[in-house]
């Protein structure tokens, strides 16, 4: 084969125009040119991407080198596809099917999920696109994956098993995804294929054409591309890294052994595609000069990491996550009787002001403040009366006074009242002191709420006088969003039921009862996976079961790194795995990931770490997946009636409550000691520096109700 002369990776987005200054989810262009790497280069859209691109392809084939274009986005769909939505075989078809309906907008809006949502017709029964913004649009695209038949065609393709990619290009939304990426990527690479001298790898015979497209995928290089960022710490970006190994490794692949990886595919490529070096991640992984892995020191210690290593501390854990995820979950309107607790999707205003009227606040007597003279009044009274729901009928003249009650809408002519016990009332008559003011125990229109008016942002969690407040203003239903669905799964062989009869060596699972009770204190719906023997299969089967039937996954057990710590493995297994070791006590290793795009927090074994792990970390993450956004507790600074002297490096939780003002904290720090769960009523916070505590010192104290709903 040819040998190429320059290699070029792009990371490819599906959203709107990205900002002026460079970011993460945005487009990366990496370029390595005859062995010297360019510094990628950021577009902020689709737009100037492919202009970007297309100069890029005429520039290399002007200068007479080969061009090796890839992409981080499928090419292609499961077999079978292309023909069932073209009737040609030809993925190339589909590409330029596409190109002809996909309409985008310099700012990125696009029409992807309609478009999407066409394709969705052409096949019996629901998908095999789905994922979507919320459950109300686009009604032919299901919500969730669950009851999709992904017939007569597959959800992935053959390229994505051997790669083991993370994604199926039908996932439309709900990270990690590649769906929204192709039906925007493939438009432009149609247009690109059309320049002179462009070929497409594996769908065209391409051996000697001056620039080649081609798929990567850059979980291939994963290793690498996590150790890049570990090296260049806080502020580095990615997606830009990314590109630039990606180019690199390629760059570096000999000739011969590149052109066997490009002529070394199934039959299935030529219709799905193919992932370049798929199967091959070892060896590209190894040509970017990255290394991946060291052998950490000896240390006596449980808690040392592995050398290269540092403790995350916690507000840097807790910063991540506010910053990653988002919310998860559908919408539905609910007539306000069932809305008590639920989380506001969409702003509510105002159908009409709140009073919409004006109205007297008080009983008394009501007349027109400019009819009064100088000193004390005597006015006439009118017939009749005004009544909340009983207005008063006709015009009360100047000069006279009506008896007015609580609530009734103020008559015309009338703007101030008197309270009764100020007036004495004679035949036909009123007389009062002087000094009584304009405006006087009187309500204005709207001086509560204005028609039109905003009164609850969305993220707010309904309350009583919420629902008040809308009834008030004519509002009778409200978008929510669908309650967050939390799975629950307890990991070991040594668990045995409460209640049961334990093997020996077995414990009764304390876990699962206190995480299903505290997940619908935040309130949640649970779904209990029951406890799961180390056994690798039944994990999976279980973790299968979380990502169908809920929107997130509590596990705990099974977390860190030993050889049955299976939550661990099969979150790697799957690609989409962050083992935090986090500078805590108790508590420190987390293991965050995605299981078929679902989260997952695997939670330490111990039930005291399992619950400050929760309460710490999983709460507020669970608050911005359910819609409500980021959740922190209320804390208080009270007197300490306890010593301790604390090594720095950690944050420690000591399980406490208040007596008499003060916090006490438990006898034992012991992480075994669930006792003191239940003696405790909050935890008392201790910073990461060292301290020598002693009574009467300020400590922050955190009162469990502070993590509940609300």
């Amino acid at each position: 084969m040819r040998p190429f002369d320059t290699f070029a990776a792009v990371d490819w987005s599906a959203g709107k125009r990205g900002p002026a200054k460079p970011g993460k989810d945005s487009i990366w262009l990496g370029v390595e040119r005859v062995g010297v790497s360019a510094e990628p280069v950021y577009c902020r859209s689709r737009f100037e991407a492919e202009e970007r691109l297309a100069t890029l392809i005429d520039a290399e084939r002007s200068a007479g080198r080969r061009l090796l274009l890839s992409f981080d986005f499928p090419f292609g769909y499961p077999r079978g596809f292309a023909e069932h939505v073209t009737g040609q075989s030809d993925t190339l078809a589909l590409w330029d099917w596409l190109a002809e309906r996909v309409e985008d907008a310099q700012d990125g809006r696009n029409n992807r999920y309609d478009v999407a949502e066409m394709m969705n017709f052409m096949f019996e029964g629901p998908g095999p696109f789905w994922g979507k913004p919320n459950e109300r649009d686009w009604p032919g695209i299901p919500y969730r994956k669950v009851g999709i038949p992904f017939a007569p065609v597959g959800e992935r393709r053959a390229c994505d098993l051997k790669a083991k990619a993370s994604s199926s290009c039908f996932q439309l939304a709900f990270p990690p995804t590649v769906g929204g990426q192709v039906l925007m990527g493939l438009p432009v690479l149609s247009r690109l294929r059309r320049r002179p001298g462009v070929a497409v790898w594996p769908f065209e015979i391409s051996a000697q054409a001056p620039v080649v497209l081609a798929e990567i995928w850059p979980g291939l290089i994963e290793s690498a591309v996590k150790a890049r960022m570990a090296r260049l710490g806080k502020g580095a970006i990615r997606d830009r890294e990314q590109v630039r190994l990606l180019a690199r490794a390629l760059s570096r692949v000999p000739s011969d052994e590149l052109g066997q990886m490009m002529a070394d595919v199934p039959a299935d490529a030529a219709e799905e595609g193919w992932i370049l070096g798929a199967g091959n991640g070892a060896r590209l992984t190894a040509l970017t000069d990255i290394p991946a892995t060291a052998p950490p020191p000896l240390r006596d210690d449980c808690f040392a990491l592995p050398g290269g290593v540092d403790w995350t501390p916690a507000d840097q854990a807790l910063a991540l996550l506010r910053a990653r995820l988002h919310r998860v979950v559908g919408q539905e309107e609910v007539d306000l009787s069932r809305a008590l607790g639920r989380v506001l999707a969409a702003p509510v205003t105002a159908r009409r002001a709140n009073p919409p009227h004006p109205n007297t606040a008080v009983d008394g007597y009501g007349f027109a403040f400019a009819s009064l003279g100088a000193g004390d009044q005597t006015l006439p009274l009118v017939a009749g009366r005004a009544a909340a729901g009983v207005p008063y009928a006709g015009e009360v003249p100047t000069g006279h006074a009506v008896r007015v009650l609580t609530g009734a809408a103020l008559p015309t002519g009338v703007d101030t009242v008197i309270l009764q016990e100020d007036v004495s009332v004679g035949p036909g008559e009123i007389a009062f002191r002087a000094g009584i003011k304009p405006g006087a125990n009187t309500r204005r229109a709207g001086e509560d709420v204005g028609e039109g008016e905003t009164i609850l942002a969305p993220g707010r969690v309904l309350t009583p006088a919420d629902l008040a407040l809308c009834a008030a203003v004519g509002v009778a239903r409200l978008e929510v969003c669908l309650p967050l669905r939390v799975a629950i799964i307890s990991t070991g062989d040594e668990l045995a039921e409460a209640g049961g009869t334990p093997r020996e060596g077995q414990i009764f699972d304390a876990n699962r009862p206190m995480l299903s009770a505290l997940v619908r204190d935040f309130g949640y719906e649970v779904v209990d996976l029951g406890k799961v023997a180390d056994d690798r299969e039944a994990l999976r089967r279980a973790l299968d079961r979380g990502a169908a039937e809920a929107d997130v996954i509590l596990t705990s057990g099974g977390a860190s790194a030993g050889d049955e710590d299976h939550v661990s493995a099969l979150l790697n297994e799957a690609g989409a795995m962050a083992e935090w070791r986090i500078a805590i006590k108790p508590g420190r290793p987390l293991a965050l990931g995605l299981w078929c795009e679902t989260p997952v927090f695997g939670l330490p074994g111990n039930p005291v770490a399992a619950l400050v792990c929760t309460l710490i970390f999983a709460r507020p993450a669970m608050a911005a997946l359910s819609g409500a956004g980021w959740f922190e507790p209320q804390g208080f600074d009270v007197q300490s009636n306890f010593e301790k002297r604390k090594k720095p490096g950690r944050r420690e939780y000591l399980r406490a409550r208040m007596r008499d003002g003060r916090a006490e904290v438990f006898k034992s720090e012991g992480s075994g000691r669930i006792s003191g769960l239940s003696w405790a009523e909050g935890l008392v916070e201790l910073p990461e520096a060292g301290a020598e505590i002693k009574p009467g010192d300020s400590v922050r104290y955190i009162p469990f109700a502070s993590f509940l709903r609300g």
